[in-house]
C-alpha cells in the first residue's frame, strides 16, 4: 500500500520483523547485531537492525526485511539472558517519508499524536495514542517517520495518517 498526498508518502512496510526483548533478572543488557539498546524514549539503528525503548528493562528489535523468517529465534542467540517474544504478526508499520525535508513531518505528527515535535527529532522513538489506537511513533530521519501500531486497527491507523496527510496538502494549496 502507497499513498502520496503532497510531499508526504506513506507506505506500509510489511518486511519489517518486530521481536520483543526484555531482560531477566540479573541480565547484562546485550548488545544483539551491534546495536546498542536505547535509553527511554531513543531509537538506535544499525545495519538492517534497530532498536527502540518499550519499557524498563524491555526494547522493540526491528529487523529490514526478515519478516518471513524466524527472527525472533535468531534474536535469542544475539540476547542471552533475555526472554524473545515474536512480534511480527501483532504489528504494522507504517513509513512516512518527506520529499521537502522536516517540515511536512513536522506538520503531521502535530495533527497525529500529543508530541511535542520541537524536541522529537531523529532517533527518538515513543508510544502515544493516535485517535483511539495506540502507536509508536519513530523518528528514523528528518524526513522519515514510523508508526506501528495494532495489525488489527491498521485499516483504521492507514485512514487517519491518510485523512492527516490530505488536510495538510489542503492548507498548502
Amino acid at each position: 500500500m502507497v499513498l502520496t498526498r503532497g510531499a508526504l508518502t506513506v507506505t506500509e512496510h510489511p518486511a519489517l520483523a518486530l521481536a520483543s526483548l526484555a531482560l531477566r533478572r540479573g541480565a547484562v543488557a546485550p548488545c544483539p547485531y551491534g546495536v546498542q539498546l536505547p535509553e527511554p524514549g531513543l531509537w538506535a539503528a544499525g545495519q538492517g537492525i534497530a532498536a527502540f525503548w518499550t519499557g524498563p528493562n524491555q526494547w522493540m528489535i526491528e529487523a529490514e526485511g526478515r519478516a518471513e523468517e524466524d527472527f525472533a529465534r535468531d534474536l535469542t542467540v544475539h540476547a542471552p539472558g533475555c526472554s524473545v517474544t515474536e512480534q511480527t504478526d501483532g504489528w504494522v508499520c507504517y513509513e512516512i517519508a518527506s520529499t521537502k525535508g522536516a517540515t511536512p513531518i513536522l506538520n503531521l505528527l502535530e495533527k497525529l499524536v500529543n508530541i511535542d515535535v520541537a524536541s522529537f527529532g531523529p532517533g527518538r522513538a515513543t508510544r502515544t495514542g493516535l485517535e483511539h489506537m495506540s502507536v509508536f511513533v519513530i523518528r528514523r530521519a528528518e524526513d522519515r517517520l514510523a508508526i506501528l501500531g495494532m495489525r488489527s486497527s491498521a485499516a483504521s491507523l492507514w485512514h487517519a495518517i491518510g485523512t492527516a496527510a490530505g488536510r495538510l496538502e489542503e492548507v498548502l494549496e
